[in-house]
């Protein structure tokens, strides 16, 4: 069993661990990053306050490492990383509120092994990486507010809300948890109101330029997440298939995570003390954000993609100690920490693994290669730099990342033909057949892609 006084060193060689493993490993094996974070580059290539896909924290992010790092592949693997972490370190200190024995604190975090949102899919820095981070600091500042009602606690609850929701909007299911937390012990909390009112206003305030691009953009990202979960399909069917195919999925998921708080039980047996307000406080976090996607799967017939259930589990492992503190055999711990490490080694070995076998995935394409030929036969031809590519997310936006101009990446030329000036260099990315007969310049083709390249001569 691991000492006390070692708990904290053996929680930083974790997460360090974590770290250089998930971003040395990706970074080694493929070959292009992958799709969700070249779209991220593209957007932040042409930073607005939303994009048709999603509010836009993910691309204010990679933007900003692109200004430190440029185009080099390990650097958004590692900011994936540091999203990852902060997570783990918050709810490190969360449990630690939670926890009198620190122990209880570590196995918290490392239980999180046992679930692949939070190994495996890591390295595509995404918005549901990216929401991560302000959803474990947004629990933790709301109930520090709640414990010393200090401005700065719900200064801090506010602005992390706001920057959760401008990841993404499922990052409202959190905030509904809290409130209900809130009004359901209203009486003892009441002293707290102001506090809680202060973060809703600063939330507000941060989040207006996003709701004013909203609004001038028709809701677009509203409407494109209605139609990624397949609500627009009326078939009634769905509304027990998509729920109840939701809940097998999630189980399968957590099995791991299972197998290693079996691996310190006594036996399989629980007490819920509902008057215990941290027991209440972590059941109301970790399971009313997952009945409400089971609820709006039901009611809507929506089908939710595993993916966006990323951070709905970062306090399952605070939440089965607690339940299960009373029979716990910390005797057993040596079986947990192999258990432990059979999944933390596993993770990695399968990525690498599936990785250098599979020639089919996004991260194989070669598109750094593709970018050096468009820049060549660019150079060829004319004598201004490449300064807009117009396409969809990952042909254009590879070439916005690769390409050493940095060219801002355009989905398309609705409302913004403005911007095309005869001093800079355009390339239009899409259906070689169709740019083939309209291409007013020099044309080219990277199968299955064609290039349209209009710049001076």
């Amino acid at each position: 069993m691991i000492l006390k006084k070692n708990i904290k060193r053996t929680l930083y060689l974790f997460l360090i661990t974590h770290l250089l493993l998930w971003t040395i490993i990706p970074s080694l094996s493929n070959t292009n990053l992958p799709l969700d974070t070249i779209e991220a580059l593209a957007w932040g290539s042409n930073l607005d306050w939303g994009f048709n896909k999603h509010p836009p924290f993910s691309a204010f992010a990679v933007e900003f490492f692109f200004i430190i790092f440029g185009n080099n592949d390990w650097a958004y693997y590692f900011l994936s990383q540091i999203f990852v972490l902060i997570s783990f370190f918050f709810v490190w200190k969360l449990s630690n509120e939670i926890f009198e024995d620190k122990i209880y604190s570590l196995l918290s975090v490392l239980l999180l092994a046992g679930i692949y949102f939070y190994n495996f899919t890591t390295p595509e820095f995404n918005v549901n990486v990216s929401q991560m981070p302000f959803w474990a600091l947004s629990v933790y500042f709301f109930w520090k507010g709640l414990k010393f009602n200090k401005n700065i606690d719900w200064i801090l609850f506010g602005f992390f809300s706001a920057l959760g929701f401008l990841s993404k909007y499922l990052f409202i299911y959190i905030l509904i948890a809290l409130f209900i937390f809130f009004i359901f012990n209203f009486k003892k909390y009441r002293k707290s109101l102001k506090g809680y009112s202060l973060s809703i206003f600063i939330s507000l305030i941060l989040l207006i330029p996003h709701f004013i691009w909203l609004f001038e953009n028709n809701f677009v990202t509203i409407f494109y997440g209605l139609n990624r979960s397949g609500i627009s399909d009326l078939s009634a069917i769905n509304h027990l298939k998509n729920p109840i195919e939701l809940l097998i999925k999630q189980i399968i998921i957590l099995i791991p995570f299972f197998l290693m708080i079996l691996t310190i039980l006594k036996k399989i047996k629980f007490k819920i003390n509902t008057k215990d307000k941290k027991i209440l406080f972590l059941i109301i976090i970790n399971l009313i954000p997952l009945l409400l996607m089971v609820v709006t799967s039901l009611l809507s017939g929506a089908k939710i993609r595993t993916m966006w259930m990323t951070p709905f589990y970062l306090f399952f492992g605070t939440l089965f100690l607690i339940i299960f503190k009373n029979f716990i055999d910390l005797k057993k711990i040596k079986r947990f920490y192999f258990t432990f490490l059979f999944f933390f080694i596993l993770s990695p070995v399968v990525y690498l693994t599936v990785s250098l076998t599979d020639e089919t995935k996004r991260t194989d394409y070669p598109g750094k290669e593709i970018a050096r030929l468009v820049q060549n036969k660019w150079d060829d031809n004319f004598t201004n730099e490449i300064k807009i590519v117009i396409g969809d997310e990952w042909y254009a936006g590879n070439l916005s990342y690769h390409l050493y101009s940095r060219p801002i990446w355009i989905n398309d030329l609705k409302n913004k033909t403005s911007n095309i000036t005869k001093d800079k260099g355009v390339i239009y990315t899409g259906n070689p057949k169709i740019l083939k007969k309209i291409c007013p310049g020099v044309f080219g083709t990277i199968k299955p892609v064609g290039y349209c390249m209009i710049g001076k001569r």
